[in-house]
């Protein structure tokens, strides 16, 4: 999958194009206006520089589609909603990038270090495990964030961003196992 982030004209808006590896192709709408830095873009950041398989995007990788996206080419699958609600239904850390996805995103909008208490405290509000991140992990994460967030507020060219492969969500265990096809013969 691949991620663009453009600057939306509707005034400090962002836009996200997604290209998934199934061809279908998505915008999805963010609403960032009191924000430097695109709210998508911090949830983009967080999941995959903290190997999230099961965050926003990738559940999205993995077919699901949420209200604020529209697709824009590719075929339209017959079973998009079914598949979108099983994905969905699986257990996942949609919770947990949000929580997470907000804390390192106030850490660099306000030009602060690093947020290890915060993270680990939001990590124990939902969880009883402690958290598996080390500080190199949290580091990487706001240092990766603050880069993008620069390049974002110095252009308003549009901000690529590969997602790996293998952060792909599983689907519910309610139905067969889902797999995105990535070309003609995928086996």
């Amino acid at each position: 999958m691949r991620l663009t982030f453009l600057h939306d004209p509707r005034g400090g808006e962002s836009l996200t194009l997604i290209r998934r590896a199934d061809g279908a192709e998505f915008n999805l709408f963010s609403y960032s206006r009191k924000h430097r830095v695109p709210h998508d873009l911090a949830h983009a950041v967080t999941e995959r520089e903290l190997r999230m398989p099961d965050g926003i995007f990738g559940c999205i990788a993995a077919g699901a589609v949420f209200d604020s996206m529209e697709q824009t080419a590719g075929k339209k699958r017959h079973d998009a909603k079914v598949r979108s609600a099983r994905i969905l239904k699986a257990p996942n850390s949609i919770g947990m990038s949000e929580a997470l996805s907000s804390v390192f995103h106030m850490a660099v909008e306000k030009d602060q270090s690093t947020p290890y208490a915060e993270v680990r405290e939001m990590w124990g509000v939902t969880r009883a495990d402690p958290c598996p991140y080390a500080d190199v992990d949290l580091d990487r994460t706001t240092e990766t964030l603050r880069e993008l967030s620069h390049r974002w507020q110095a252009s308003s060219d549009p901000l690529d961003f590969p997602w790996p492969e293998s952060l792909q969500a599983e689907a519910s265990q309610h139905g067969p196992k889902i797999r995105v096809r990535t070309g003609r013969r995928d086996r």
